[in-house]
């Protein structure tokens, strides 16, 4: 019988997401260029019918200004990498290794400075929900390693 934590199982599934939607992004860059990202991007602004001088709109158009090949090729090979991080800590957890759950932790954790910081400048909603979350990882992290080990030592004794 497996007693793994069902918690696991479900952060796992989390960052299979997050490292599947990145390597779909990377994919995604390396594939369009920046010319078709601009292209579309626009097209989806003038779909949406966004404000072009709206705060949105204004930041992507000007993110989308500074694109070229060798700031594509640099941010595709980043998210691939970062999707590979993922997908490793995905399979690590899901088999319940103890490496992972730390490093689950840890990389959770560096997250949450940004996080408080984009809290407190912005106030809105997401970033509200994404430090919450990643809260509420950490924590449950923390248990599972400090159960694990109480168990090693229970089981050494």
């Amino acid at each position: 019988m497996n007693s793994q934590p069902k918690g696991l199982r479900a952060i796992a599934i989390l960052e299979a997401s997050k490292g599947l939607l990145a390597l779909a992004v990377g994919l995604a860059l390396h594939e369009l260029g920046g010319p078709k990202i601009q292209a579309i991007c626009e097209n989806l602004m003038r779909h949406l019918r966004l404000n072009p001088a709206g705060e949105i709109p204004s930041v992507i158009h000007e993110a989308l200004a500074n694109v070229d090949d060798k700031n594509l090729i640099i941010l595709a090979v980043g998210t691939v990498i970062y999707a590979a991080v993922r997908l490793v800590e995905a399979f690590g957890l899901w088999r319940a290794y103890a490496w992972t759950e730390w490093f689950a932790l840890a990389s959770g954790a560096i997250y949450v400075p940004f996080e408080v910081y984009e809290v407190f400048t912005t106030g809105k909603m997401l970033p509200i929900l994404a430090l919450v979350t990643n809260l509420i990882i950490i924590g449950y992290m923390a248990f599972v390693i400090a159960r694990r080990k109480r168990d090693e030592k229970r089981g050494m004794a």
